[in-house]
């Protein structure tokens, strides 16, 4: 943590900032002298955590599985700040169980984990273009590489199984920053697409996704702790992509050991999936008629 550039004068977004990678993410970018955002569904949550971190820290509420509550926090911020340097998106969830929908009747893993934040990130390109060399930083997962999108299914109404549908929402995610990444080279703007994944981490999203099947899955969330890595230790591909000096747009960083579960940080491994530009292209298309947010071509670029 302590090898972040220093990040002062710059503005960072942070979703799903309040616990897990993202708490420590915002923490790290705070301490480095940073105006961090924490975008939270839970404002409560949000205002414990910015006490917790200290320094230029300000709280607002997002709920990714909401487009409307997406578009209001776009609003909010656009109104607030005359650019932003970093937009992390790191909210996630992961269900085990029946299918759930978003408040849009979306699948609701595809909802939060990458909807809410295409739309997010279309919404805010114009404020980032406005900074000299913003980043957005999207988070995958290891999981992605034995996912495989259905352009037929999106929101998995046939056959639907929970783990099945985690992976392809960090499939799509992952397409999403690649596609991004083509995309704002070829409009020229200066934003830049960077990637990264935790590895297998300590956070709470799994404990609670097991929390439904009482004493067994209570034995398998304290297995689960035994098995990963820190938190600390998982949210530093993240940090890599957000402020490395050295990061070129469209890089991707995860761990260096064990099949890319732990370790230090290194280049990660896409899959053919995720890097294939005919994927990106219907996945940006069908996301763009999901949510309503424009393309980078229309959104990215400053006015003169």
């Amino acid at each position: 943590m302590d090898s972040i550039p220093d990040q002062h004068g710059r503005t960072a977004v942070v979703t799903g900032a309040n616990s897990g990678l993202g708490l420590v993410t915002a923490t790290a970018l705070a301490r480095a002298g940073a105006h961090v955002v924490l975008a939270v569904r839970n404002t409560t949550a949000g205002e414990e955590a910015a006490h917790r971190i200290g320094g230029h820290v300000t709280v607002r509420e997002l709920d990714l599985a909401s487009l409307d509550s997406v578009r209001s926090f776009a609003a909010t911020l656009t109104a607030e700040l005359p650019s932003i340097d970093l937009l992390v998106n790191n909210a996630g969830v992961v269900l085990l169980g029946p299918r759930r929908t978003s408040a849009d009747g979306l699948e609701l893993q595809l909802a939060t984990n990458m909807l809410g934040h295409f739309a997010l990130t279309g919404l805010l390109l114009g404020t980032l273009a406005a900074a000299p060399a913003a980043r957005v930083v999207s988070l995958s997962s290891i999981t992605h590489r034995n996912a495989h999108l259905d352009f037929d299914d999106l929101m998995f109404e046939r056959g639907y199984r929970a783990t099945t549908a985690y992976g392809r929402s960090k499939l799509a995610t992952t397409v999403f920053g690649v596609e991004l990444d083509r995309r704002l080279r070829a409009a020229g703007s200066p934003v830049m697409s960077v990637l990264a994944h935790p590895g297998v981490t300590r956070t709470n999203l799994t404990p609670r996704a097991w929390e439904h099947r009482g004493r067994a899955g209570r034995v398998i969330a304290r297995l689960g702790l035994i098995a990963t890595q820190p938190v600390e230790q998982g949210t530093l591909p993240q940090l890599r992509a957000a402020t490395g000096t050295e990061v070129r747009g469209g890089q991707f960083f995860g761990p260096a050991r064990l099949w890319e579960t732990r370790g230090p940080v290194a280049e990660a491994r896409l899959s053919r999936e995720a890097a294939d530009p005919a994927v990106g292209r219907r996945l940006w298309a069908a996301a763009e008629e999901l949510t309503g947010v424009v393309s980078v071509q229309d959104a990215a670029t400053p006015a003169s």
